[in-house]
């Protein structure tokens, strides 16, 4: 996949300012990016040896949880290779919001309304995550919050599905727990003694997501997984 040629796109898209509500207005620059979606082959990742295996540990902080009434207030990131954290490749923005914050939001993330008013658009952000992210595969613990909402206001702002694979880090660490069903972050955390700091930050958060993901990627590997495809295998034979 030529990712040149998609940066120059996504640099000259991002400077279009595209909004919730807005459209690319170059024809081909959208054609362009919905083809580069789609030349993202996320099979490829499935046979990558885990300790080589390209990832972004991302999480977002929402309105709330339905995404066709509810907004992305802010998205971080974080990158890593294999089990590997590396701390200098981070990602993280608030989103633009006109409207009131719901108080127990507020309280839970500590994102007010004054923030997001001056923040960039949710279209230039996902631009800009994009050209973090490249073709890596995503991260995300519990990850159906964080699909749900990026499938929709990608599909809402560039008119095209996103396309890049996103696992679950509960795919690797029940294989390890088996006894380990929708366990929160907190206390995932806690189990393998990470300390939890600034919860409900979104870069916060997945930079304690990337520290479970390297603990348990080591794990996986222990127990004869050497790819994602294994690692989803071993998954498939747990008992529910």
């Amino acid at each position: 996949m030529a990712f040149e040629p998609f940066m120059q796109l996504l640099r000259s898209v991002q400077k279009r300012r595209i909004g919730v509500g807005g459209s690319v207005q170059n024809s081909q620059q959208m054609a362009y990016l919905r083809h580069l979606q789609k030349e993202i082959n996320k099979e490829n990742a499935m046979l990558v040896p885990l300790q080589e295996l390209n990832v972004v540990v991302f999480d977002i902080e929402t309105t709330g949880f339905i995404p066709e009434k509810d907004s992305i207030l802010s998205i971080g990131a974080i990158k890593m290779k294999g089990s590997r954290i590396i701390e200098e490749e981070q990602f993280y923005s608030l989103i633009y919001f006109d409207q009131t914050i719901p108080k127990d939001i507020v309280e839970l993330t500590g994102i007010t309304d004054d923030l997001v008013r001056s923040a960039p658009n949710i279209g230039d952000v996902m631009i800009k995550f994009f050209e973090f992210t490249q073709d890596a595969t995503l991260v995300a613990h519990h990850a159906s919050h964080e699909r749900n909402f990026m499938q929709y206001f990608s599909n809402k702002v560039f008119k095209t599905p996103l396309k890049h694979r996103i696992v679950d880090t509960s795919f690797l660490y029940r294989i390890i727990e088996s006894n380990f069903q929708n366990i929160s972050l907190e206390s995932l955390c806690e189990h393998n003694k990470i300390p939890i700091i600034d919860r409900h930050n979104a870069l916060a958060d997945a930079k304690m997501t990337a520290k479970i993901w390297s603990i348990y990627i080591n794990k996986a590997i222990e127990i004869g997984c050497e790819t994602l495809e294994d690692v989803y295998t071993h998954f498939a034979k747990l008992k529910y």
